[in-house]
C-alpha cells in the first residue's frame, strides 16, 4: 500500500508577510491571523514537533480587557461562553502585531500549539495585549459516528464539488467520495483511540500510521491520506476548519482519493472532549 502523506504539506505564508498583506487589518486581527499560520505549519516547541493544526476560529466574547486581572472563567461566564477549558496570555510592552507574535513563539508557542483550544480573542491597550485562547462545552447532539461520519462525507463532497484555493494550490471541482465502510471502522478505531487516550495524532499510541490502520482493517486500496480534528462539537464546524486549513484542504480536493471513512468519538475527561478522524482511500 502506498500512503500519501497524512494532511498534505500546509503551504502558508511566513509571519512577516502575513502581517504585510494584512496591512489595513487591526493589529488584534493581524494577530490572530499570524497565529493560525504558525498553527498552521509543523513547529519546534519544547523539543518536540507539533501537528499541523486547523486554525482558531475569532470569537468576541474572548475579547477581554488586556488591562486587569479578575477571575478568567467569571469573566467568561458573565461574556455567556461556555467554556471547558481556557488559558489567557499576557504580554506588556510588544509595539504591534510582529512583535507581539515574536514574543509568543519564545515564550508561550506550547499553549498557542495546543490542539484542544478552538476559539480565540485579542485585545489590546498600548503595548498590552491580552490573548485568550478556549474550548467551549460540547453543545450539540451528535448521533451515532456512522451517522455523523456520514454527514462529513456530504459535506465534503459538497466542498469537492466547487474549484477553491488550499493555500497556494488550485484545485478544480473533482468527482464526490464513496463511503467505505472499512475506512470508516479503521477512522472510528482511531477517534476512539485518541479520545480515551487523551492524544491528538496520526501516529497512535502503538506507533501505527493511518496506512497501517487501514491495512489492518481490511482495506485494499493502494493510497490513504487522513485528516483529523478535536474540539469541533459539530460536522460543520470540522470541515470548516479543514477547508481553512491548507493541508487538510488539499487532501479534501485531491482527486486521486475515492472513498471516504470517517467517524467521531467523545470522552468528557480527555482534553478535547471530542476527536474527529477522516480517512480517504484510493483502490
Amino acid at each position: 500500500m502506498r500512503v500519501v502523506p497524512f494532511i498534505a504539506s500546509f503551504v502558508a505564508l511566513s509571519l512577516g508577510l502575513t502581517c504585510a498583506t494584512t496591512a489595513f487589518a487591526s493589529e488584534e486581527t493581524q494577530l490572530v491571523q499570524s497565529i493560525n499560520a504558525y498553527r498552521g505549519q509543523v513547529q519546534r516547541c519544547a523539543g518536540q514537533a507539533s501537528q499541523e493544526l486547523p486554525p482558531l476560529a475569532a470569537d468576541p466574547r474572548l475579547n477581554l480587557p488586556a488591562t486587569g486581572g479578575g477571575d478568567l472563567q467569571q469573566a467568561l461566564a458573565r461574556a455567556s461562553y461556555p467554556m471547558v477549558s481556557v488559558q489567557a496570555i499576557t504580554l506588556s510592552g510588544p509595539r504591534d502585531a510582529q512583535s507581539a507574535m515574536t514574543a509568543i513563539q519564545e515564550t508561550f508557542c506550547q499553549v498557542v500549539l495546543n490542539p484542544q483550544f478552538i476559539d480565540v480573542g485579542v485585545s489590546r491597550e498600548g503595548r498590552d495585549w491580552r490573548i485568550v485562547l478556549a474550548r467551549p462545552l460540547l453543545t450539540a447532539r451528535l448521533g451515532d459516528w456512522q451517522a455523523e461520519g456520514q454527514k462529513l462525507l456530504d459535506m465534503i463532497n459538497t466542498a469537492r464539488a466547487q474549484p477553491r484555493t488550499c493555500g497556494t494550490q488550485d484545485f478544480a471541482a473533482t468527482a464526490p467520495l464513496a463511503w467505505n465502510a472499512i475506512l470508516g471502522t479503521a477512522a472510528q478505531g482511531h477517534s476512539r483511540a485518541m479520545a480515551n487516550n487523551n492524544f491528538f495524532d496520526h501516529l497512535d499510541r502503538d506507533g501505527r500510521t493511518p496506512g497501517d490502520r487501514a491495512e489492518l482493517a481490511g482495506y485494499a486500496g493502494q493510497q490513504v491520506g487522513e485528516n483529523i480534528a478535536a474540539g469541533q462539537d459539530t460536522p460543520r464546524k470540522v470541515v470548516d476548519g479543514w477547508l481553512a486549513s491548507a493541508g487538510h484542504c488539499a487532501n479534501l480536493m485531491n482527486p486521486q482519493f475515492r472513498e471516504l471513512g470517517a467517524a467521531y468519538a467523545t470522552d468528557p475527561k480527555s482534553d478535547a472532549g471530542v476527536y474527529w478522524t477522516a480517512m480517504f482511500g484510493a483502490q
